[in-house]
This record gives C-alpha cells, sequence and structure tokens, in this order.
C-alpha cells in the first residue's frame, strides 16, 4: 500500500521490520555539518506522528544515497532487521541498481568496471588509485547502455561494492561524467545542474520471512531523462 506520509516522502514498502521509500533529491541521508533537514531524522518524526508514539523512534540506515541522489532506499525499524539487512549488503544478497545519464558514450554497449578507489576524507572526494595503494578498495560495476543520443547516455547500472561515490568515479575514470555531476564533471557540467544519478531497484531477503522484497523507482519525467521515451525507462526496472 503506497502512501504519501506528512513529510511528502513516497512509501515503497512498510511492515513491522521495514520502510522503503523514495529518497527525495538534494536532501541529505542522515544528518551533517550543513545542519540541512535529514531523511533519517524525517521519517523518524514521520513514524513517531502517524504511530502516536512516545519516546524515541528507531530507524536503522542500511545502506546511503549522495545527497544529490534520489530513488528507492530501505530502512529498517528494529535492530535485528538492521543488522541482517547489513548481513544481507556484505555476503552481496542485497541487490542494487541504478540509472545514470552520462556525457559521451561507453567503450561498448554492456561491460564490468572496476578500479580501485581511495577516499580523502579531507575533501570528500574519491579517486581512482593503483592496486596494491593502502587503504584503496576495489570496486566493481556492471553497465548496460539502454539508449544513446550521441551527447548522451542512459545507462543501468548493477553495483556489486557500494564503494563512496562510486558510480559517478567509475563512470568519469571510464570517460563518461556523469550529468550533472559537480564533482567529478565539472568540466562538462554546468553549476546548477541536477545530477543524473538514480536509485531504480534494490532488492534484497525479508529479515524476518526470508520473501524476496523489490522496490523500484523510476526517474522523473524531467531532462536529462525526457531524452528517452517512457519505454525505454522502463528497462531500467
Amino acid at each position: 500500500m503506497s502512501h504519501e506520509p506528512v513529510s511528502q516522502i513516497p512509501i515503497l514498502f512498510e511492515d513491522n521490520h521495514l520502510l522503503g521509500i523514495v529518497k527525495p533529491v538534494n536532501i541529505p541521508t542522515q544528518a551533517d555539518i550543513s545542519g540541512d533537514p535529514d531523511l533519517l531524522t524525517l521519517l523518524k518524526d514521520d513514524i513517531k506522528t502517524r504511530y502516536n508514539k512516545p519516546g524515541n523512534v528507531y530507524l536503522g540506515l542500511v545502506h546511503r544515497l549522495d545527497r544529490p541522489v534520489g530513488g528507492a532506499m530501505i530502512f529498517a525499524k528494529t535492530s535485528k532487521a538492521a543488522s541482517r539487512l547489513s548481513e544481507a549488503v556484505r555476503s552481496r544478497s542485497f541487490h542494487k541498481v541504478y540509472a545514470a545519464v552520462v556525457h559521451g558514450q561507453l567503450p561498448s554497449p554492456r561491460g564490468t568496471l572496476k578500479d580501485m578507489l581511495l577516499k580523502d576524507p579531507k575533501t570528500n572526494t574519491v579517486s581512482v588509485v593503483s592496486r596494491g595503494t593502502p587503504g584503496a578498495k576495489e570496486a566493481v560495476l556492471d553497465y548496460e547502455v539502454l539508449g544513446s543520443n550521441g551527447s548522451f547516455s542512459l545507462v543501468r547500472i548493477i553495483l556489486h561494492t557500494g564503494r563512496s561515490h562510486q558510480i559517478r568515479v567509475q563512470m568519469n575514470q571510464a570517460g563518461c561524467p556523469l550529468y550533472g555531476d559537480q564533482k567529478y564533471g565539472s568540466r562538462v557540467n554546468k553549476p546548477g545542474q541536477q545530477i543524473a544519478l538514480w536509485s531504480v531497484m534494490v532488492g534484497f531477503p525479508h529479515p524476518v520471512t526470508k520473501e524476496d522484497v523489490v522496490l523500484s523507482s523510476l526517474p522523473p519525467a524531467e531532462h536529462p531523462w525526457s531524452l528517452w521515451p517512457e519505454s525505454v525507462l522502463e528497462r531500467l526496472l
């Protein structure tokens, strides 16, 4: 049952253990130095209001989306569900599919990108480094190009590792920075453009019932997503 909570964040799935939502763009997932309203706090307040709960509400963060990124996201409503979902992430039975619009054309219609990434916490930037670099972690994703008009390509991405800024950095490394990415594509993007990266699907075994849960969300019907007809965008799911 899909309905809109007080905070106007669409709910994709909810039971006693889980809360699945569509994250709006430009809201931080959790409180950060900006002090702006964050998703975790908004959702906790919403649960408190809707269920008239006294005291603190538990809501566990299982995975993150960068502030400018929107789309399907799951939260845990109990600590048991949180630990089981975190284990699913570790064992890679937690599946994440993203959509991106990138500049240019990738070398082949589908492929796998593997890079070693190193995060600089001081600047909150990630760079591709050589294997063996201390602190570097392997990043792996599969991609499929669903459409291209020469200038831009619509790409479906299956993420195998959840590294910070992974898709943005790996696509830039492949010569195709994301549309609107100010951090890793500033040479081709204009200030103020919204990054074209969207969480279209998360899938995992339910932490209690073990049944497969799949949450899906298509990107908004606005530029640059609107460069492709709905029939093409639906292939993202």
